[in-house]
């Protein structure tokens, strides 16, 4: 399966610890595509369907998900645990979402 950044994937994030995100849901891949077509994991933003206004989260609506992009759970995975591809992310999206990430882990 080829993979792309920001592609939204089903992912089953299990097992998990603590208070980080589990269960299987959807998350964007935000890992470049040199990465992505190449390595064996990729990097994600597991997408919650808690609606909580944190200075991380980006509202995320197409027409197979919604919910919010977790910014502060992003994490790296094992493509194994990818079910399917079930959408990719709009241009004003993506550009909220590389926004937040600049926020909170460059500056």
């Amino acid at each position: 399966m080829k993979i792309n950044q920001y592609e939204i994937v089903l992912v089953n994030l299990e097992p998990t610890l603590g208070s980080e995100i589990n269960k299987t849901r959807p998350c964007v891949v935000i890992s470049p595509n040199e990465m992505n077509h190449y390595l064996k994991t990729i990097v994600i933003i597991p997408i919650t369907s808690t609606l909580k206004k944190y200075p991380t989260r980006i509202s995320i609506a197409t027409q197979n998900v919604k919910g919010m992009a977790a910014v502060d759970q992003i994490r790296t995975i094992d493509k194994r645990r990818i079910i399917k591809i079930v959408g990719s992310l709009e241009i004003d999206t993506i550009v909220q979402l590389k926004k937040t990430i600049d926020e909170t882990y460059v500056k």
